[in-house]
């Protein structure tokens, strides 16, 4: 199954570093976030990636192209017809397609530019800037058990989120995005999806958690896996720094690859 990342909006949010590069790009323990959530997902056997890029998207294209010289000891010797010796060859499992779906693009319309990437298969999407220590193959078996169209991990952080309203057998009865906060059900992202959704998607500037989902939940095909672990989202830099106290003191539960 196919892990599709949202990596292409602007983070004005943070812009003390997103002025510099993509959000995604952003580090938390010396690693972009993205690679955080690829880590997390690879755990768990899901090693092929698409990236929904935009922003930036230069940047995230170069750290995969040279990734072995991002992750390895290696010596360069300009002596001798600029050898270059690599130590430790730092490999990851991953296939990862990077697809520049457009600067201004909406969520919706980036899902639907990586089309046909996908095919006719069931797919994975999620947000490349918050991380979560769920098992994974629990939500995806949940997905195949309850037989709708979407699934969406929702959770409760309390703050300044909008919220599900989430009824009988977890069927998703209402969707209201980032409207006023109730402390109720948010949407955390870890969805998994049928291939059928991208006939829910208008064209570039649809917004995926606008129409699409509110379409599914009046129709009853968008369920919720509710899950109360741990979930923390990297929209300000006091976000940033609460995630990097939390991988200081080692103390960061998305880290499953390191248990």
């Amino acid at each position: 199954m196919k892990v599709v990342i949202l990596a292409g909006g602007f983070g004005t949010r943070i812009s003390e570093e997103s002025h510099l590069k993509p959000k995604p790009m952003i580090e938390i323990g010396g690693q972009p976030i993205l690679w955080h959530i690829m880590k997390e997902y690879a755990y768990y056997g899901f090693n092929e990636f698409i990236i929904c890029a935009g922003y930036k998207q230069q940047v995230i294209k170069e750290y995969f192209a040279n990734y072995y010289l991002h992750r390895s000891d290696i010596t360069f010797d300009f002596l001798h017809q600029n050898e270059k010796k690599i130590h430790s060859n730092v490999a990851e499992p991953w296939k990862v397609t990077i697809v520049d779906t457009g600067l201004n693009t909406m969520t919706g319309g980036r899902i639907k530019r990586i089309r046909e990437y996908i095919g006719n298969e069931t797919f994975m999407l999620t947000y490349g800037d918050g991380v979560c220590d769920l098992n994974i193959l629990d939500l995806t078996a949940y997905h195949k058990k309850g037989g709708k169209l979407a699934t969406m991990t929702a959770i409760l952080p309390g703050g300044r989120f909008g919220t599900l309203s989430i009824g009988k057998d977890n069927v998703v009865s209402h969707f209201a995005e980032k409207r006023k906060e109730d402390g109720g059900w948010i949407n955390g992202g870890y969805m998994v999806l049928e291939p059928e959704i991208f006939n829910y998607i208008e064209g570039d500037f649809t917004t995926f958690e606008r129409e699409p989902l509110e379409r599914l939940s009046a129709e009853g095909q968008l369920q919720a896996y509710k899950y109360d672990g741990f979930w923390q989202c990297m929209d300000t830099m006091r976000d940033k720094m609460l995630l990097e106290e939390l991988l200081e003191k080692d103390e960061a539960p998305w880290k499953v690859w390191d248990k």
